[in-house]
Parts: C-alpha cells; sequence; structure tokens
C-alpha cells in the first residue's frame, strides 16, 4: 500500500478511541432525560445493604472473615458493592443489547458506516462500564458515609469493580447473541438473584456443603465478592489474585464470542 492510500484510509477509517466516543455519546443523549432507570437499579443493593448489612447486622455481636473479627455490614457491604457492578452492567449488556440487536437495528445501521462488528462490542462494553462504574462509585460511597471502609486498599475498589462490571457485560452480550425472544430474558433474572444470594455475600462460603461450595467458587460474582471483600477489610490474599485473572479470562472469553456471534448474525 502506498503512503498516499494509507493517508486516504487513515482519513477514512475511524480510530477506535473515536467510535468509543460517539457510541457513548449516542448513548448519553438517550439515557439524559431517563435518569430514573439509573436510579431505580443503583438503590436495589443498597436496600440490601440497609435491611440485611444493617438490620440483621444488630442481631450479630461479631462476625468473622479471614482470621479477624469485623462487623457483620462491613462483610455484606462488599458483597453488594460488587452485584452493583454487576446490575450496572447487566441491563444494557442484555436487554438494551438485544434491542438494539434485532428490534430497532442500530447494529445494521451502524455497520453501513466503516464501523466494524468489533467497533459495536467495544463501543457497547464501555457503556456498560460507564454504567457500572456510576452504580460502583455511588455504593462506595455510601460505604464510606457509613464507616464501612476499612482499609487503603478500597482505593482499588473501584478499578475492580469495573472489572466485575466488564466480565459479566462480556458474557451478557454473548448469551444476548443466543436469545429468541423476550422470554428468554427470564433465564436473566432466574440467573443473577440466585447469584446474588449465594455467592457469599450474606454469609461465609463456609456455610454451604463442600460439593456445593466448589459450585459457588466458579460463579462470576463469587470472584467479584471475594476480590471487593479483600480490597474492602485490607485482608488481602491469593484469592483477590485468582478472581481478577478469573475475570480478566471471562471478559476477553466474552468479547469474542459477541465479536463472532455479530459476525454470523450481520454480515452473515
Amino acid at each position: 500500500m502506498s503512503a498516499t492510500s494509507r493517508a486516504v484510509t487513515a482519513r477514512v477509517l475511524p480510530t477506535p478511541s473515536y467510535v468509543v466516543g460517539r457510541i457513548l455519546h449516542q448513548k448519553y443523549l438517550t439515557y439524559k432525560n431517563s435518569w430514573i432507570a439509573f436510579l431505580t437499579g443503583f438503590l436495589e443493593p443498597v436496600f440490601y445493604l440497609f435491611s440485611i448489612g444493617v438490620g440483621v447486622g444488630k442481631l450479630i455481636e461479631s462476625f468473622g472473615f479471614g482470621g479477624h473479627t469485623i462487623g457483620y455490614a462491613e462483610f455484606v457491604a462488599p458483597g453488594m458493592l460488587a452485584a452493583a457492578a454487576m446490575n450496572g452492567a447487566l441491563f444494557d449488556a442484555t436487554f438494551n443489547f438485544y434491542h438494539h440487536l434485532k428490534f430497532d437495528k442500530v447494529f445494521t445501521q451502524w455497520l453501513a458506516t466503516p464501523l466494524t462488528t468489533r467497533d459495536i462490542a467495544r463501543g457497547e462494553l464501555a457503556w456498560t462500564l460507564v454504567r457500572g462504574g456510576l452504580y460502583s462509585s455511588a455504593f462506595l460511597a455510601v460505604m464510606l458515609g457509613m464507616g464501612l471502609v476499612r482499609s487503603w486498599w478500597a482505593l482499588l475498589a473501584l478499578p475492580g469493580a469495573l472489572l466485575i462490571a466488564c466480565a459479566f457485560a462480556a458474557i451478557g452480550m454473548a448469551l444476548t447473541t443466543f436469545m429468541r425472544s423476550w422470554q428468554d430474558f427470564e433465564y436473566v433474572t432466574l440467573g443473577t438473584l440466585p447469584l446474588m444470594l449465594f455467592s457469599a455475600t450474606f454469609f461465609p462460603l463456609s456455610a454451604f456443603p463442600t460439593a456445593v461450595q466448589w459450585l459457588v467458587e466458579i460463579t462470576p460474582l463469587y470472584r467479584g465478592v471475594v476480590l471487593m471483600r479483600e480490597l474492602c477489610t485490607g485482608y488481602l490474599g491469593w484469592e483477590a489474585v485468582a478472581s481478577v485473572v478469573y475475570l480478566m479470562i471471562l471478559a476477553v472469553a466474552g468479547l469474542i464470542v459477541v465479536r463472532r456471534r455479530l459476525d454470523a448474525l450481520l454480515l452473515g
């Protein structure tokens, strides 16, 4: 390719950062008058924190974690932080992603421009990270205000929450490409509610039988809860490192599936 051809191509093809920026701007214009949709998703884990973490916590004098004694609310709050990141990412990665893919044909319109399926996947993922980051930041502020953060390691809680959101968004978008109708979204609720209740968010993993513990340990929300809990309490171990690697693998695998499925559905 000649220097002139490369220069023309560089002017025609948008850069990845430009593409992501334009998609984020389009999402902002869509949601700027729908702030209530953000508020409702954020409030769910906050209600759980106050009702269970604080309410039930009044009945529990002390609670053990990592060989240390902490308050029950301090144990529950990081789990709810991980759930906030999950909630923030999943709605756009499933319901809205499906609507764009099957009904309003936004992705088909974008492909009529120089954008590729990789650009679409990146842009949609970026928006889910914005939403997951907003939920996580607000919830972390609530934790700080309630005195439920006891370590400077909590400075890494927001990047950790973004990693959780990234993993759930990538897997959520990948699974959504296989959805056949809106009825299939019952499986989303069927999956997320048990995850939040049984991923060691409200009680330790040791409460489960050994066979169930192995099953819980390979769920993505449990890995997120472990990461958030160790960062917020400051009692770090190798489980946090394992959680980071696990969530990164999920995010990469999900994005690969998303791109291939979009190629098959939109370009095949």
